[in-house]
């Protein structure tokens, strides 16, 4: 499928107050599909912000070539902003203003219809609370009024970032739910979140970005796969002597007080006749694979300790 967003060589710098430089961006690169939702991860202070606020024309980039639905921006922007709905950091709204005259007033400034009021609010979980002053609303409920508001024009891209800040486990899984209905009806979804537990449910791809630069990109499965180890946890009677038997004959082993992990294995079932070679039965063979949150610490941490070899 065709790319919704299009980055290539993105670069910006910002003046110190003092002196110096900041590079926020250093050559990024990416690329979302269309139907998809992508997560756009990257520990604090790695670009993710200062990304999306150029993509939206918020700042201005140094070099670089982006592209939002087949059109070239910021010159195009005016044309395609119609089909993008966005939450770029904690949107401010009148306290006294209910939560349904906030989107109603939006919807009148943005020419939209006012029964996409009433529509998107059932979308978020705020009818019941609609007539409600927003400055009784939680955190939480703000944000489900944001992301109302970014969802009002009927978007064909919609950008969060952690549009699940403040939310209950439940909320949670009420905007995982929204975000996948709202790919299935062909919306995609680029997500910025530090719940990467949450990202790996909800995420068809993703991009993990460190020091203003993408380290890697692709699917989530394979983005998993490129990290795996081939570790498995070991349970056995004598879980010493069967290490020092693995060890012997030339496996990788990790000792550890219930047990073992033998890592960087092919074929899992060489454990089990090597030790039953020597009269070990293996009463446990378990796959550790990796989550989306060791991958991102590894990767990351990986970044930070090539910087300060430099």
């Amino acid at each position: 499928m065709a790319a919704v967003i299009e980055i290539e060589g993105l670069r910006k710098t910002y003046k110190g107050l003092f002196g110096g430089e900041h590079r926020a961006l250093d050559g990024l690169d990416l690329s979302v599909t269309a139907g998809q939702v992508h997560g756009f991860l990257g520990p604090n202070g790695s670009g993710k912000t200062t990304t999306l606020r150029t993509l939206l024309g918020l700042i201005r980039a140094d070099a670089g070539r982006m592209v939002l639905l087949g059109r070239e921006v910021p010159a195009a922007l005016p044309q395609v902003m119609d089909s993008i709905g966005a939450i770029v950091e904690s949107p401010q709204f009148f306290g006294n203003f209910s939560g349904r005259k906030t989107l109603t007033l939006l919807a009148q400034a943005g020419g939209v219809p006012l029964s996409r009021v009433d529509a998107v609010l059932e979308l978020v979980g705020l009818t019941d609370r609609a007539r409600d002053r927003v400055k009784g609303y939680s955190l939480g409920m703000r944000q489900r009024l944001a992301v109302a508001s970014a969802l009002l024009k009927e978007p064909k891209l919609l950008i969060l970032d952690e549009p699940a800040n403040g939310l209950d486990p439940a909320g949670i899984r009420e905007m995982r739910d929204l975000m996948r209905d709202l790919a299935a009806d062909g919306v995609t979804v680029v997500l910025s979140s530090h719940i990467l537990g949450e990202v790996q449910q909800i995420c068809d791809s993703v991009t993990i970005v460190a020091k203003g630069r993408a380290i890697v990109s692709g699917p989530v499965e394979h983005v998993l796969a490129s990290q795996d180890r081939g570790e498995y946890r070991v349970r056995v009677d004598q879980p010493l002597l069967a290490a020092e038997i693995l060890t012997e004959a030339g496996a990788q082993v990790d000792v550890h007080e219930d047990g073992f992990v033998v890592r960087d294995l092919v074929d899992p079932s060489w454990i089990t006749r090597t030790l039953a070679a020597r009269e070990l039965f293996v009463a446990e063979l378990v796959p550790l694979r990796p989550d989306l949150e060791s991958v991102f610490l590894t990767l990351t941490d990986s970044v930070d300790q090539q910087v300060g070899v430099r």
